[in-house]
């Protein structure tokens, strides 16, 4: 069986964020139209379709490498400040647009949160938290999305039909 390691993510993305879309945890907030993706970003996106996208690539990116947090994320979807005539600094991509789209994936059931233990408090006890990891769910649509691109990745890359 064919898993999301066997195919290119820009092929995985767009037919991962066409499954995604058919779920009905899965929407745009009514802010995504005039919100940048960062402070990096001078405009807002312009694609359609780009809240299911992003959603799509950040499922793939905590199966990758779960788990993992929104600063995590947050500093890979940044990139760099331009400071006019001052050298271009590091910036971070928006928490709230991938705190809002993991909590979407979270509801639809692909995503949680792993617990590393628990400590006492003045408040009771509390759960920390390590980051987010993919359910079984969501593994299950990552490969069977992976799957049904697969011929289309073999055309584009000839090599990859050895693997």
């Amino acid at each position: 069986m064919t898993t999301f390691y066997d195919v290119p993510a820009e092929l995985l993305n767009p037919a991962l964020a066409e499954k995604l879309s058919e779920i009905d945890a899965i929407s745009r907030p009514q802010w995504a139209d005039f919100v940048k993706t960062g402070i990096h970003r001078e405009r807002p996106p312009t694609q359609s379709n780009w809240w299911e996208l992003r959603c799509a690539a950040l499922l793939r990116k905590v199966a990758r490498e779960g788990p993992i947090g929104v600063n995590s994320l947050a500093q890979a979807y940044g990139g760099k400040k331009d400071n006019g005539s001052n050298p271009n600094t590091p910036a971070m991509g928006s928490r709230n647009v991938i705190r809002t789209a993991l909590q979407q994936l979270s509801d639809a059931g692909l995503v949680s949160m792993k617990e590393t233990k628990t400590v006492q408090s003045i408040n009771g006890d509390q759960k920390l938290y390590s980051g987010r990891v993919i359910t079984a769910a969501g593994q299950k649509m990552l490969d069977a999305v992976a799957h049904s691109v697969r011929p289309q990745a073999e055309e584009s890359y000839p090599g990859l039909s050895k693997y």
